[in-house]
C-alpha cells in the first residue's frame, strides 16, 4: 500500500483488519476480495463446501513464542495448566499444540481458555495470572522476557511446524475476475522484494499501521529477514498440506479433512503460469531460478 505496488497493478486496494473468523466470513459474503490466511483455517473452511481457492503461499511462519510465568521452566511443566488462546482452532491454538507436540504433551493434556481478543488481549491474561501460558507474536513477548516472563519455546525454531499463510478467494470471484490472483501476487512479490532490500521503508510503512517500539520492531525486522520469512516464489508446499491433515483441531475436523481432496481448492497454477513469463526472474534477477525449481518441486499438486 505505501509504495503504490497495488496502484502500480491496477488494484484499488482498501486493507482491513479482522480477527479469525472474520476474514474468512468477509470473503464468503463478498465483502473482502481476498484474505492472506492462517493455511489451517483456509483448508477448513475450503473443505466445507468446496466453494473457496487457496491460491499461493507468501509467508512462511511468524515468531511465536510460548511465553509463560516466571515459574515455568520447560513446556513439560504445562501439563494440567492454563493456555490462552483466542478461540479454539484459532492460528496460536494451532502452534501451540505443535510446541506441546515436541515435548511430549497433547492437546487435551492443558487447559485452554478462550481469551477473545489479540496478541496483547493474550499478553494481558498471562501478566494478569488469568492463564499460565500462551502463545504471543514479537515484538510482543520480547516486552514480557525483559519483566522475566519465559519463552519456552519458539515455533521458528522447528521446521517441521508449518505455519503458513495463503490467500484465500472465493471460486466464484476468481471466475468472475481470473486475472485478480495474479496480480495481487504480484503486487505483494514487488512488496517482499522492498522488504528484503530497504530495511527504512519496511518500517516507516509497518509503523505507519501499527505503533510499535521502533528498537523492538527493528529485533523483528531483522529475524524475518534473517530466516527468509517472505517467500518471494509464493507456491504452497505439499508438506504444507499434509502437516495440516495430521494435525486437526479435533476428530470432527480430522475427518472432513482426510476425506476431502484439496486438489479441487488448492492452486498453485497461478505461480506456475508467474514462472513460466519470468516474473519473479525479471523482479529478483536470474539467481531466483534455482529456487523456482525447488518450490515448483515441493509444491501441492
Amino acid at each position: 500500500m505505501e509504495a503504490g505496488y497495488f496502484q502500480k497493478y491496477g488494484l484499488d486496494a482498501n486493507i482491513v483488519f479482522g480477527v479469525h473468523p472474520a476474514g474468512i466470513a468477509m470473503v464468503v459474503s463478498g465483502e473482502a476480495a481476498m484474505t492472506n490466511y492462517p493455511l489451517e483455517q483456509a483448508m477448513i473452511a475450503a473443505s466445507r463446501d468446496g466453494s473457496m481457492a487457496i491460491i499461493g503461499s507468501p509467508y512462511r511462519k511468524s515468531l511465536f513464542a510460548m511465553m509463560a510465568g516466571k515459574d515455568t521452566a520447560s513446556v513439560r511443566e504445562l501439563k494440567g495448566k492454563r493456555v490462552g488462546v483466542s478461540q479454539i482452532g484459532d492460528a496460536p491454538y494451532n502452534y501451540a499444540v505443535g510446541l506441546l507436540a515436541k515435548f511430549g504433551l497433547a492437546p487435551r493434556d492443558v487447559q485452554w481458555i478462550p481469551i477473545g481478543t489479540d496478541v496483547n488481549g493474550r499478553a494481558a491474561a498471562l501478566v494478569s495470572g488469568r492463564v499460565d501460558a500462551t502463545m504471543l507474536t514479537a515484538p510482543v513477548y520480547f516486552r514480557l522476557e525483559e519483566k522475566g516472563f519465559k519463552s519456552l519455546a519458539n515455533t521458528s525454531d522447528y521446521d517441521d511446524i508449518y505455519a503458513p499463510t495463503v490467500y484465500l478467494f472465493k471460486k466464484s470471484l476468481v471466475a468472475s475476475n481470473p486475472k485478480l490472483p495474479g496480480l495481487l501476487i504480484k503486487a505483494h512479490a514487488e512488496a517482499i522484494k522492498r522488504f528484503y532490500e530497504d530495511k527504512p521503508f519496511a518500517l516507516r510503512a509497518y509503523l505507519k499501521y501499527t505503533p510499535e517500539v521502533p528498537a523492538e520492531l527493528d529485533r523483528v525486522y531483522d529475524r524475518y529477514a534473517k530466516t527468509n520469512t517472505f517467500e518471494r516464489v509464493p507456491y504452497l508446499t505439499a508438506a504444507a498440506v499434509q502437516y495440516m491433515i495430521d494435525h486437526p483441531v479435533d476428530e470432527q475436523v480430522a475427518g472432513q479433512m482426510r476425506k476431502f481432496d484439496f486438489r479441487t481448492v488448492v492452486d498453485n497454477a497461478t505461480v506456475d503460469r508467474l514462472v513460466q513469463e519470468g516474473f519473479f526472474e525479471k523482479l529478483f534477477g536470474p539467481g531466483i531460478r534455482e529456487e523456482e525449481d525447488r518450490k515448483r518441486k515441493q509444491a501441492f499438486r
